[in-house]
Parts: C-alpha cells; sequence; structure tokens
C-alpha cells in the first residue's frame, strides 16, 4: 500500500526512520493497553464506612450480613445480564484461567460482530472491609485487609472499543476495572472513515494514509473518559446507584496502567529482519543505567552516571516470546521495551504504573483527586493518575519512544562484520594454486594487515622486503 508518511516530530524526521526511509512505511503511535480504575474513594476511609452504615440504619453486627446480600445480588444481575443477552454465564474454578482465550474462543464459534461475548465469575484476591476487635478500646472498627471475594468480567465487543471487558469486585469499596485496547478503537475509526489497512492481532503491518491514521489516534485523547467509561459502569453494575446514593458517592476514574506503542512499519519482513539482531545486541550492551533514565524522562547528572542519591532500580533483560525476542528496561514500575511484531513491525512501548515519576504543568488542587478548586498558579507538578491527565501520558510516553528509536539509530551497519569478511575467509585457488583464507582474527594475520597499513608505506610504496 501507498502511505503518507507520519514519520515527524515538529519538523523532524526521527533519525532512525531518517536512516530506514527507504524500507519504512512510516511511524504510529498511540495507545495500546488502557486499564481504567474506578473506585469510591471516600469508602476507603473506615470512618466513611461507619458514616455509611449510619445512613443505612445499620449496627456493626449486621455489615456481614448485609455485604453479603449485596454480592449475591451483584451475581444474580451479573447472570441476569448474561441471559438478557443471549450469551453464557460461566462459573471458573481458577482464577489462573485466561479470560480473554475463552472470549476470543466464543467469538470464533458464534460468529460474533458485536455485543456482549460472555461473563465469567472467579473468586480472586482483593483488598476489602473486615471488623476487626480493638483490644485497647474494646470495640469493633472497620480495616481494609487483603482477601478473596468473587469477581465478575463482562467481555464485549463493543462498538467503539471494540474486544474490551470490565472487571467488577462484589464486595466493599466495590472497585471497577475497564480494561481497552487502543488499536481495536482505531480499527473502528478507519472503518468509519473508509481507510484500508492491515491488521494482524494489535498491530497494523499496512495503512493506506499512515498520517490520516495518526491524526485519528491523536483524538483518541480528546474522548470524554469519565462519560464514557460510567456509560460502561450502568450498562454492567446495576447496583452502582443504589451503593452511591446513601452518601451521594459518584465513581473517580483514573487510568492505573498505560501502554503506548509506537510502531515502526516496515515494507516487507526482509530489511527488519536483518537489522533485528543489532538493534537487539545494541539496546542490550550499550544502554546504560543512564540512557534508560534518560528515555524515561529523568534528568542525569552532567557526568553522565547515575546519581549516587538515587534509590530505585533499573533492570534491563531479554526474554524470548513466541514472536521473537524482546528487550526490556525496567525503571521502578515503569518501562520500555521493544520487539518485532509480525515480521514487519518495529515496536517500541513505554508502559506507565508509577506517575509522580513524570510532571504536568497544571494548577494546584488541594481536594480529593483534583475536584477542588485550585489557586490559580501553574507550576511543573506531579503527573495525577486520574483520566484528566491522559494527554500528558501520552505525550510524556510518545517523547521516551521516539528518544528511544533515535539512540537505535547509532547501529548505522545493515550487515554485521563478521559477513563482509566472510568472503575473505574463504579459501580459494588461483592459476591452479591453492591460495590460503585471511583470517583478521588469528594473530598472525591481524600483524600483517597492521603491518602494510603502517602510514610510510603511502610515502614510499610497499616492497617485498
Amino acid at each position: 500500500m501507498n502511505a503518507n508518511n507520519s514519520s515527524r516530530t515538529g519538523d523532524t524526521l526521527n533519525p532512525f526512520v531518517a536512516q530506514h526511509q527507504t524500507e519504512v512505511i512510516g511511524l504510529l503511535s498511540g495507545f495500546d493497553r488502557l486499564r481504567f480504575k474506578g473506585c469510591l474513594p471516600q469508602l476507603y476511609w473506615p470512618q466513611t464506612m461507619e458514616a455509611y452504615l449510619n445512613v443505612k440504619g445499620l449496627l456493626f453486627k449486621d455489615f456481614k450480613e448485609f455485604a453479603q446480600n449485596l454480592t449475591e445480588r451483584i451475581k444474580a444481575a451479573s447472570v441476569r445480564i448474561a441471559e438478557l443477552a443471549g450469551r453464557p454465564f460461566r462459573y471458573l474454578p481458577s482464577c489462573l484461567t485466561r479470560k480473554e482465550t475463552l472470549a476470543r474462543e466464543l467469538i470464533q464459534k458464534d460468529q460474533l460482530e458485536e455485543g456482549l461475548i460472555g461473563v465469567f465469575g472467579c473468586v480472586e484476591p482483593c483488598r476489602t472491609y473486615f471488623l476487626c476487635g480493638n483490644r485497647q478500646t474494646k470495640r469493633l472498627e472497620f480495616k481494609i485487609q487483603t482477601g478473596k471475594c468473587q469477581h465478575f468480567y463482562f467481555y464485549y465487543l463493543h462498538r467503539e472499543f471494540g474486544l474490551m471487558h470490565l472487571r467488577l469486585q462484589s464486595r466493599f469499596p466495590f472497585v471497577v476495572q475497564i480494561c481497552l485496547n487502543g488499536r481495536e478503537w482505531l480499527r473502528g475509526q478507519l472503518d468509519l472513515y473508509q481507510m484500508s489497512y492491515a491488521k494482524k492481532e494489535n498491530c497494523f503491518t499496512a495503512l493506506s494514509h499512515v498520517a490520516g491514521a495518526q491524526r485519528l489516534m491523536d483524538k483518541q485523547l480528546e474522548i470524554d473518559w469519565p462519560q464514557k467509561l460510567n456509560e460502561i459502569l450502568r450498562q454492567n453494575h446495576p447496583l452502582a446507584p443504589e451503593i452511591c446514593q446513601p452518601l451521594g458517592l459518584q465513581y473517580f476514574w483514573s487510568a492505573e496502567e498505560s501502554e503506548y506503542a509506537t510502531d515502526v512499519m516496515f515494507k516487507s519482513p526482509k530489511p527488519l529482519q536483518e537489522i533485528y539482531p543489532l538493534l537487539v545486541r545494541h539496546a542490550i550492551t550499550s544502554f546504560s543505567s543512564a540512557e534508560v533514565m534518560r528515555f524515561l524522562g529523568h534528568r542525569v547528572a552532567a557526568h553522565g552516571k547515575v546519581r549516587g542519591t538515587f534509590e530505585g532500580e533499573i533492570v534491563s533483560d531479554l526474554k524470548q516470546r513466541p514472536e521473537g525476542l524482546r528487550v526490556k528496561h525496567s525503571l521502578n514500575a515503569n518501562s520500555i521495551k521493544m520487539y518485532d511484531k509480525q515480521g514487519s513491525v518495529l515496536r517500541v512501548e513505554t508502559t506507565i504504573n508509577r506517575t509522580r515519576d513524570f510532571r504536568v504543568y497544571r494548577e494546584k488542587q488541594t481536594g480529593p483527586h483534583g475536584r477542588s478548586k485550585s489557586d490559580g498558579k501553574k507550576a511543573w507538578r506531579i503527573l495525577r493518575k486520574g483520566v484528566v491527565d491522559l494527554k500528558r501520558r501520552a505525550e510524556v510516553s510518545r517523547a521516551a519512544n521516539l528518544r528511544y528509536l533515535s539512540a537505535l539509530s547509532a547501529t548505522a551497519g545493515k550487515i554485521p562484520l563478521f559477513q563482509w569478511a566472510e568472503e575473505v575467509c574463504k579459501p580459494l585457488r588461483r592459476e591452479g594454486r591453492a591460495v590460503r583464507a585471511l583470517n583478521p582474527w588469528s594473530p598472525e594475520d591481524a600483524a600483517l594487515l597492521q603491518a602494510i597499513n603502517r602510514g610510510e608505506f603511502k610515502i614510499n610504496g610497499f616492497r617485498n622486503r
């Protein structure tokens, strides 16, 4: 496919793309996996839980029965949602079962194109409330501790977001997670605007208009995420209004984890296959801890080394995946990685779990989750997990990916040295006589090559003696 190149940052062509311009279709940058978390933050305070029970007219001794009743009603509602849609509800005996695999099997089996795929239930670890006795006060108190409870997974082929799911915790404080894939969303947008493409799994191997696809990808940042997420919540958690009503609560949405990928789309697999081993070697041997910090937006001292006061952990590792070899550099809970996908796509991907390592230029917010009035003064402050800072998260992730790609351009050669030297290392026959091979790595031949390359021979010429 012919494509307009979308490989520039401002007016500058990325050095890596410039180096391989004749072999590359272009770049596509945007969110890959997004995991949103919906919570009722006030319910994380034991005092608020006491107030909640007071408003409901319940005693501490009634809490267990009250909570169990809500859990059973949430389960009944989940089963009912599946029944109304004519889709299966399955209880999974192990929380290790891959739900997405089951969902994809149902899609293929029933030839689904849109709507609910199925609902899965299983018992998983969670943070929930327990009533514990206080020996000093001789009273019962609420404490959030690790426990287990039923969770319900609602898998959809969503009209806008494609394959996605919602995970609902059935006990206080009723945490919700919604997982989406940015490439799935883009596929729907490309269909809407009638752009042709080739897609394999979660990456595009060809696009009819790369610049147009990038503009669509950037529009993802303009989505009213709280509105969209609340719509999905209401569809799958009918008890939410009842749970929120006593104290007038509402779900607060944050991006718990984001994966932002920059894909270099090659015209064919061959050029990527030739250079990828060199890129892996360069990344694992040349990118020091200081370089990893620079990629992920951290300041490094002028001497180019990690400061002695740094208390985090930086790890680089290789992993053999079904598709190939993956390089990953981790800094605390964030990471940047590189791998080849579907033979012709080089992907660099930044994963952010800990947003406080980054900054956003914003006003100061003193209330919970930035919902109070600001002081009106802007400064570089800690990046928040809330969806309000999702655009800035995309900016820092994209910048990290492009810095990484630029650093990869240091591997200028496409063919390793041993392949260039392979021809002269083979013995041959000339005029009926055997001529031995030259081995530049042997001490004798290395000395010979060093001798004939001495500077005085340029002046006096090279003689047999």
